[in-house]
């Protein structure tokens, strides 16, 4: 019977690792598009705001105008800082991110109350 607990137990911890390794990949793989999206964001940004600038002219002639509207359609997707979306460095979690650590809630709380955040403790009075 115990060795039966043990085997059940140590199957479990093998499980609950592959989890692990299986959602820190999956979290990586986000953090990693969401970076590449960042990058491509800042390198189109000037032609993004530029062609948004002359198709918005309304002293441009018609003809114009649709030419930049289409030139600013040609440019990728993922250059968009609207597809830019803020994710924990941690988890991946793409809620309840605090902007300035650049990490969810969830894993912002753990490390506080563990003490591991430099100038961060728990409020008591």
């Amino acid at each position: 019977m115990a060795l039966c607990r043990q085997k059940l137990s140590s199957l479990s911890s093998q499980c609950v690792d592959f989890c692990r390794r299986q959602m820190s990949t999956v979290a990586d793989k986000r953090n990693i598009e969401d970076h590449k999206r960042r990058l491509l964001a800042a390198k189109y940004e000037v032609k993004r705001k530029l062609y948004k600038a002359l198709h918005r002219d309304v002293d441009l002639p018609n003809e114009l105008r649709e030419k930049f509207l289409c030139k600013l359609a040609q440019l990728p997707r993922n250059s968009s800082f609207t597809r830019v979306r803020n994710r924990c460095i941690f988890t991946g979690r793409p809620r309840a991110v605090y902007e300035k650590f650049r990490m969810s809630r969830i894993v912002f709380r753990s490390l506080a109350s563990q003490g591991m955040l430099m100038g961060i403790k728990k409020a008591s009075w």
